[in-house]
């Protein structure tokens, strides 16, 4: 699968994968400072190497994390974050299985966990270094064809603006960025 192709979670398994904490940390700390080991994944994260490893070989197998064979030498693997620019997208509950369905469930919790762990950390993020905060709160008013239209073009922007961590030009930061967007009239 290309980059730039939308990479759809319609695996249960898959969705499963992401949802396990310490390969959201692992996936986490390979998309902010670029490739790691297993044993310098377990140093950062207090965990065994076997358990990083493990943890690396499940997210490999559903291709969120891919070996370096250039940088492997020997028991010495390297890992990268697979697409790191990758576009992931959810399935609707429809394009699942209705046994199925709960595991969708249980990643929207888990993702919307960290989330709002996010916007609890924004003013005092903004206090020390505000600079490098920007929000934005808005209406706007769109058929269903034009929120899609909005939504690629957030998508497109996003990927321009997103290398991996080894291909950032200095002082590239990491940036934690997150669009909501739903009807105001559900309110």
């Amino acid at each position: 699968m290309k980059d730039d192709e939308p990479f759809l979670l319609d695996d249960p398994a898959r969705l499963k994968a992401l949802t396990h904490p310490m390969r959201r940390l692992m996936l986490r700390h390979l998309s902010m400072h670029g490739p790691a080991t297993s044993t310098t994944l377990g140093e950062l994260l207090g965990a065994k190497t076997g358990t990083t490893s493990y943890h690396l070989r499940q997210l490999e197998k559903y291709g969120f994390v891919e070996e370096i064979p250039e940088r492997s030498v020997g028991r010495e693997r390297w890992w990268r974050r697979a697409g790191a620019t990758r576009d992931i997208r959810l399935p609707r509950p429809d394009q699942l299985a209705p046994e199925d369905r709960p595991v969708l469930a249980a990643f929207h919790q888990f993702a919307m966990d960290e989330d709002r762990e996010l916007f609890e950390r924004l003013p005092s993020v903004y206090e020390r270094d505000p600079e490098w905060v920007k929000a934005s709160r808005g209406l706007g008013r769109m058929t269903k064809a034009e929120f899609e239209e909005f939504f690629e073009a957030y998508m497109d922007l996003l990927r321009k603006h997103s290398p991996r961590a080894e291909d950032a030009p200095p002082g590239a930061r990491p940036m934690y960025v997150r669009l909501f967007a739903f009807p105001a009239d559900e309110d």
